[in-house]
């Protein structure tokens, strides 16, 4: 599609859906988070409370969780303007009749499957897979993922990386309020950042599976 025609299909959206996105613990939590200090209001049913695994909350809504099997997603017209989670699996059950500004994480994929371990093993769960099995999912996924949100006209996409957040809240604030047209409170975004929080270092981890003893904001 022409620039025309992707301008004309964002005007005729009014005012975009804001979404966060990424591999689960990918820090997609953190950047609500961000978010909803900077200004924006979440769409968030607070089913799901803070716990271990998410000491500042999960900022989810359940409705997401079911986008694959929906046959209304009228819902998200009411998001615009707002911002909501949606992990990188279900962006393509996004209808098209909206206008997404993508705020998608990148993660060091050995962190995100450290992460993840954690999570299962509080939970009493084992991963069914090897750490290089799912490194290989996981990259041959997010590959299928940015190319959609690459030549879908409704996605306009910001990559931002986890690691990067967490040295530099600032710059990542900017960042992330240039793309979204600068009306954020960037000095209260950075300060939402937790740098204490990011304990899943891929310099610490001397196994696939890691030996740092925490997860990082999810």
């Amino acid at each position: 599609m022409s620039k025309l025609g992707r301008l004309v299909r964002r005007i005729r959206s009014g005012a975009p859906v804001i979404v966060v996105s990424g591999l689960p613990r990918s820090g997609t939590s953190m950047t609500m988070k961000m978010l909803e200090a900077g200004g924006l209001q979440p769409v968030t049913d607070q089913v799901r409370s803070a716990d271990e695994d998410n000491p500042r909350g999960y900022f989810e809504d359940e409705r997401v969780k079911d986008l694959a099997q929906m046959e209304d997603r009228s819902w998200l017209r009411a998001a615009r303007g707002k911002v909501i989670k949606v992990i990188s699996s279900l962006l393509q059950h996004l209808p098209e009749d909206n206008y997404y500004k993508v705020i998608f994480m990148r993660r060091n994929l050995r962190e995100v499957l450290a992460s993840q371990a954690k999570m299962l093993d509080r939970r009493g769960e084992a991963a069914q897979t090897s750490d290089d099995e799912l490194i290989q999912l996981f990259e041959s996924h997010l590959g299928k993922v940015e190319f959609q949100l690459r030549f879908r006209p409704w996605f306009d996409v910001l990559y931002v990386d986890h690691r990067s957040v967490l040295q530099d809240p600032a710059g990542a604030a900017r960042r992330i309020n240039d793309f979204l047209g600068g009306r954020l409170d960037e000095r209260r975004m950075a300060e939402a950042v937790d740098p204490n929080l990011y304990r899943n270092r891929a310099e610490d981890l001397e196994a696939p599976r890691g030996v740092a003893d925490a997860e990082a904001q999810g």
